[in-house]
């Protein structure tokens, strides 16, 4: 398998069994929310997904190696462990630089949403949930927990 099909291979099953071996000892990962460098903290960066969220996922929509560059358009999606268990999703694009050696040198991730979007998604009633709550379509504005009808509908977003 080449690093392309590695890749996907991961992708498909993410957060668990990765190809941590793909990555070099040194790799810098940079995100919206994390910047470092070492496979040691990638990898537990990629434990804590795997253990703190519930049902994540990572839906790879395309890759594309150019050179030394693979590109890679992606949905992260999970279940976070809130009473109400809000499913998240952030779509977005990792940039890969493979060094001299052909491991992964650089792993940077970008969203395209901003981190507040991300934080209102855990808040916010969706357009179904709201049809069904209250028979029109807007997304709900209040905290799930204040609203009584949305309180009532928490087991069906398992």
């Amino acid at each position: 398998m080449d690093i392309v099909e590695n890749l996907t291979a991961d992708y498909q099953r993410f957060p668990a069994n990765q190809t941590y071996s793909l990555y070099a000892q040194d790799v810098f990962f940079r995100d919206p929310l994390n910047k470092f460098r070492g496979i040691k903290k990638y990898k537990a960066m990629i434990g804590f997904i795997n253990t703190f969220f519930i049902a994540p996922k990572m839906d790879l929509q395309a890759i594309n190696r150019v050179g030394d560059t693979i590109k890679m358009e992606w949905v992260l999606s999970w279940n976070t462990p809130l009473p109400w268990k809000p499913r998240i999703a952030i779509p977005g694009w990792s940039e890969l630089k493979i060094n001299a050696d052909g491991l992964i040198a650089s792993h940077i991730d970008y969203w395209n949403c901003s981190r507040f979007d991300v934080v209102k998604q855990h808040f916010l009633v969706s357009k179904a949930e709201h049809k069904y709550l209250h028979g029109y379509g807007d997304n709900c504005h209040f905290l799930p927990k204040l609203c009584k009808r949305a309180i009532a509908l928490l087991p069906l977003r398992q």
